[in-house]
């Protein structure tokens, strides 16, 4: 497959089997997310790995911001918290704030950026499903997952990433906007 098709296909994977995955795939999305640009050779990023008695603690971490937040949508919640319970790995990526520069900090988000859609690709390689998420269920916005995973002051959570055996699923094709509306030839 070539990089333009990895591209073109990527998917968001919403629905795993509960298959645990190998610690040397684990290894291989953080090792290519190592790979990627980033200013200054800073290596902004930080992954905090989560799987089984983690991912318990997770969910309870979730089910308050949920219940708290969604106070009446209980469906919402009980189908936000399925994602956990059937998703057999989860990575919280931070960057690293760089105090009284906040330029540089924004060069460091952007980095891990770049990290994590590296992570994505790799992913599809392995033949493993990926979503990124900031709201909802991925507490991005947060400060009780940022308590949870520990994280020091000077990082800034990116992304939850949900990864595991997509289940079997019927991927439609993207509707997407074309470029040429999207881009201005100066």
């Amino acid at each position: 497959m070539t990089i333009y098709e990895a591209l073109k296909q990527r998917r968001a994977i919403r629905q795993y089997k509960t298959t645990p995955i190998d610690k040397h795939l684990i290894e291989t999305l953080l090792e290519v997310a190592t790979f990627a640009p980033n200013d200054r050779n800073r290596e902004p990023w930080h992954f905090y790995v989560l799987q089984g008695e983690a991912l318990n603690k997770y969910e309870e971490v979730a089910t308050d911001y949920l219940t708290e937040r969604f106070p009446t949508k209980p469906n919402l919640i009980e189908s936000s918290l399925k994602v956990i319970q059937t998703t057999p790995l989860v990575i919280i990526v931070t960057s690293e704030k760089v105090e009284n520069d906040e330029a540089a900090t924004k060069d460091n988000v952007f980095a891990v950026c770049s990290a994590i859609m590296s992570m994505w690709l790799m992913a599809e390689e392995l033949g493993l499903g990926f979503v990124w998420r900031t709201r909802g269920i991925g507490l991005v916005h947060d400060d009780r997952l940022h308590s949870f995973i520990g994280a020091s002051s000077n990082e800034q959570v990116v992304g939850t990433l949900f990864i595991g055996y997509p289940e079997e699923e019927d991927l439609k094709e993207k509707k997407r906007t074309s470029f040429e509306v999207k881009t201005t030839w100066l």
